[in-house]
């Protein structure tokens, strides 16, 4: 988790650097642009190429507008990202990161075809942290828990639901309302980022969150739990969840 931060908060510092000339190359080839994929004049003249074609599936997730765009990501991260981290390992981290911003760019991909606007920032695959930390964040001893474990760690690895159940949990389905309203909110306008206004593409931030809500359990090392590892309340359960409590 810290290495990733010191890789975004090093590249957004190596490009404060650059000409802004160099800066927008920057952005323009590593950046996630719906229009590459036009066959079109227009599409050949966007710097990168063909292998801009592949890697920007990823790349734009390392780009940020400016410190405040990097800030606001990383405020999220820290809680999610880091209780993620802890769980799956430094390797499987940074692959669950980078699927979840294929899967962003992807979403992002579908709902803005021939858009020449250059997307960036990681937000998509912070979007899909905080989806999977839902898998066990509210779990009995996990770090949202009002029973929280004072061991990090030991809070970041108890057993998760199955997404079946998760989606039955209240505090799991409140968390969820919260954050498409907050996206959409967002999504309808623009924000103020520096000295422009960008708008900001909250159909990546649905793709990467859907993606970590549905991968979760291909790249979780623990365990799922059962009914006696649930911080759930007698209200957060059905009648027939009392009378079956198997999972698919």
């Amino acid at each position: 988790m810290i290495i990733l931060l010191a890789i975004l908060f090093g590249i957004h510092a190596l490009r404060a650097m650059l000409p802004a000339h160099w800066d927008l190359e920057i952005i323009w080839t590593f950046g996630f642009v719906p229009a590459r994929y036009e066959t079109t004049l227009m599409a050949e003249q966007i710097p990168g190429g063909i292998g801009a074609s592949v890697w920007s599936f990823f790349t734009y997730s390392l780009l940020h507008a400016d410190l405040a765009h990097i800030g606001f990501n990383t405020l999220w991260m820290l809680p999610f990202g880091s209780a993620l981290a802890r769980r799956f390992g430094g390797v499987r981290f940074f692959l669950f990161f980078a699927v979840t911003a294929v899967a962003g760019a992807l979403a992002h991909l579908l709902t803005h075809a021939h858009e020449l606007a250059p997307m960036i920032g990681a937000s998509a695959a912070v979007s899909g942290t905080m989806a999977a930390s839902l898998r066990f964040a509210f779990q009995r001893g996990s770090f949202l828990s009002f029973r929280r474990s004072r061991d990090a760690d030991m809070a970041a690895r108890i057993p998760a639901l199955p997404l079946s159940r998760a989606l039955r949990n209240g505090r799991v389905l409140a968390f969820l309302g919260v954050w498409f309203v907050l996206n959409l909110v967002t999504g309808l306008g623009a924000i103020a980022i520096g000295t422009q206004a960008q708008s900001i593409a909250w159909q990546a931030h649905v793709g990467g969150f859907m993606a970590g809500l549905l991968l979760f359990s291909l790249f979780d090392p623990v365990g799922r739990g059962g009914n006696d590892a649930l911080d759930l309340s007698p209200n957060d359960i059905s009648p027939e969840e009392n009378l079956s409590s198997r999972d698919v």
